[in-house]
């Protein structure tokens, strides 16, 4: 019998096989099964404090819209009265802007792909911090772009002089991705001058900025220096988020960005999931409307910066002197930094089977494959009470001082 020989891969075969090489599954997903073990204390993922979810509140808004508002079920535009409260809660956080000027997205993350989709070209330029949520470098990952990694510091954040210099070497990169407050993972914001400097630049050298602010309504001292948006508003692309101040399974965000872009960003966001989540947005416009959300951030903030100062007093107690971590003033989010030699990748496992406490190895974070970060850990304590947070840090402290030897 005469043999067969085997037919070239077809062209959906090699994309796919393509797409398989550059989007591997991120570590922190991995984590993430490995931390859902029955038992395990997970400092890993920034999960919201689920008992801190509205749920009185968001039970009479949904309530509402189910005895009068048969709409709120069906097709629909994004929600116009939602934009026209948004307008006000940018007012909080010191920025001006105008309905025309808000989009609704099914969460920030949407955001940061429409971006990735708008602005940036197969093989193009992006700026990153070499430390960044690892959201972003996948929403551009498809694109295979050239990152230009920016140090940034666990006290100061990112290096506006190595910017500034990237910028005047070259072209300016599609756009330069930051959270200014609250950083996801390092925990730092950004002082005022800093922002001022990094607008300045977006405006010298025609460079949007992809702006995160996840967290910039939870801080935990001093009110925050407004948003990079609020010096700048034509280069400065705004990214909220409901999901840390409400509850992320309403999965709904928005952008505030030139109007002029809006049409744009419409049309790549019908592409990508056709219709807006018209039952959230019309619930989460109710609630606003209710006027419970101020004192509902009051708790949060009072509830998170406890959790916060428990973390950091059980980090005190345990492991003092032999590792480094910051003092977040915004976010869910501590940075620990231990000796160099210490790769915090090879201690996830034995955390959880040995100690069943979890946490984000730094290297998760860290731009380009780059090792600078393979001595960290991140640690998420919103979602943790203060006597979790104590035991954790317990197990944790054994896993470590193991480590050590």
């Amino acid at each position: 019998m005469a043999g067969t020989t085997k037919s070239e891969p077809s062209a959906a075969e090699r994309a796919i096989a393509r797409a398989s090489e550059i989007m591997r599954q991120s570590t922190l997903r991995e984590v993430l099964a490995l931390a859902s073990r029955p038992g395990v204390l997970s400092f890993a993922v920034g999960l919201p404090g689920q008992s801190l979810f509205p749920v009185e509140g968001l039970s009479r808004a949904a309530a509402e819209l189910f005895a009068t508002d048969r709409q709120s079920l069906q097709y629909g535009i994004p929600y116009p009265p939602l934009k026209a409260q948004i307008v006000e809660l940018m007012r909080l956080r010191g920025v001006t802007c105008r309905p025309e000027q808000v989009f609704l997205t099914s969460g920030s993350q949407q955001g940061m792909h429409l971006f990735a989709r708008l602005l940036l070209v197969p093989g193009g330029r992006v700026m990153f911090e070499d430390t960044v949520y690892d959201g972003m470098p996948m929403a551009v990952k498809r694109l295979e772009p050239e990152i230009l990694a920016i140090p940034t510091d666990l006290n100061e954040g990112i290096d506006a002089d190595a910017v500034e210099r990237h910028l005047a070497a070259g072209p300016a990169p599609a756009f330069l991705y930051l959270i200014t407050d609250g950083h996801n993972p390092l925990g730092v914001s950004l002082d005022e001058a800093k922002r001022r400097r990094l607008a300045a630049l977006a405006r010298q050298h025609r460079m949007p900025i992809l702006e995160d602010d996840a967290y910039g309504f939870l801080y935990y001292e001093a009110s925050p220096a407004p948003p990079l948006r609020a010096h700048e508003d034509e280069w400065v692309f705004y990214l909220g988020s409901f999901s840390k101040i409400l509850a992320p399974g309403l999965r709904s965000g928005w952008i505030v960005a030139p109007e002029e872009l809006m049409p744009m960003l419409a049309a790549l966001k019908h592409a990508a999931d056709l219709d807006t989540p018209s039952f959230s947005q019309r619930m989460i416009s109710t609630f606003l409307a209710s006027g419970e959300l101020p004192g509902h951030m009051a708790r949060l903030r009072a509830a998170y910066g406890a959790q916060r100062d428990a973390l950091l007093a059980a980090l005190d107690r345990r492991l003092a002197g032999a590792v480094r971590w910051n003092r977040p003033r915004a976010g869910m989010f501590v940075w620990v930094e231990l000796p160099e030699r210490i790769d915090t990748a090879q201690l996830v496992r034995p955390a959880i089977e040995e100690e069943k406490v979890a946490f984000s190895p730094g290297a998760a974070f860290a731009v380009r494959g780059s090792h600078h970060a393979d001595h960290c850990l991140r640690l998420a304590f919103a979602h943790l009470t203060p006597e979790e947070i104590e035991t954790g840090v317990e197990r944790l402290a054994r896993v470590i001082e193991r480590a050590l030897g």
